[in-house]
């Protein structure tokens, strides 16, 4: 074990385990109207839902090495990208085999927006992480329920893609009892876009829908040409 400290549901803290409850009630009931509400009124929830976010995460005073968003960790958790990318590309090996590999590098930069993807991924790794994961362990004072918990509400809001809720599902296990390893999130928002950018260029769009979630996976058109929100 590192000497990084996983223990955020043993601290003691002057608020009640109902704040933990209100504070992830109302942020993800706010994530999950964005999915499901059409424009112009998703961009307004959208940006109502980033600052509920903001605003709850800074009321509460976190330090950033609980957060998981200094630079202890990061060394020691290189290998999880690393994976990842290796992950990535045997899967676009198989999908150049297959005749599925759909993005060049060339357009992978130019169509995918790698950099706004990655940060995206980032966005979501702190969802996952920082206000799903840290609130039910300090809820349930149990660490395996809290994991399987944050998993779940994380592959909930990616209801009715049925390749993203499998994914999801996997990769938010995997990343709660990662970041109660190694508390860094960067490495884990750096796998995150690896393998999202996989999954995007090697499985058909009809079968993937431009990776999108929610009220735009039901409206997906298949000649749509770019990617929307709600990427996983």
């Amino acid at each position: 074990m590192t000497g990084i400290d996983t223990s955020p549901e043993n601290a003691l803290t002057k608020y009640p385990r109902s704040r933990d409850l209100l504070e992830l009630a109302l942020g993800y009931g706010l994530i999950l109207s964005v999915i499901w509400t059409e424009n112009p009124a998703q961009r307004v929830l959208y940006w109502t839902a980033i600052a509920a976010v903001l605003i709850i995460t800074l009321l509460r005073r976190e330090s950033p090495k609980t957060l998981g968003l200094t630079g202890q960790g990061f060394l020691s958790s290189l290998w999880i990208p690393a994976v990842a990318a290796l992950l990535a590309a045997i899967g676009m090996a198989i999908a150049h085999h297959l005749h599925t590999l759909h993005f060049d590098f060339e357009q992978i930069i130019l169509r995918f927006r790698f950099t706004g993807y990655a940060l995206w991924a980032l966005v979501q790794q702190f969802l996952l992480q920082d206000f799903f994961l840290l609130r039910l362990l300090r809820m349930t004072r149990n660490r395996p329920l809290a994991v399987v918990l944050a998993a779940l509400l994380f592959t909930l809001a990616h209801i009715p893609n049925p390749l993203l809720v499998t994914l999801t599902l996997v990769w938010g296990l995997i990343a709660c009892v990662l970041f109660l390893r190694y508390r860094n999130l960067y490495t884990l928002g750096i796998a995150h876009a690896i393998l999202g950018i996989c999954v995007a260029i090697t499985v058909p769009n009809h079968i993937q829908r431009h990776m999108r979630v929610g009220i735009g996976y039901l409206h997906y058109h298949p000649h749509a040409g770019h990617l929307r929100s709600h990427h996983n």
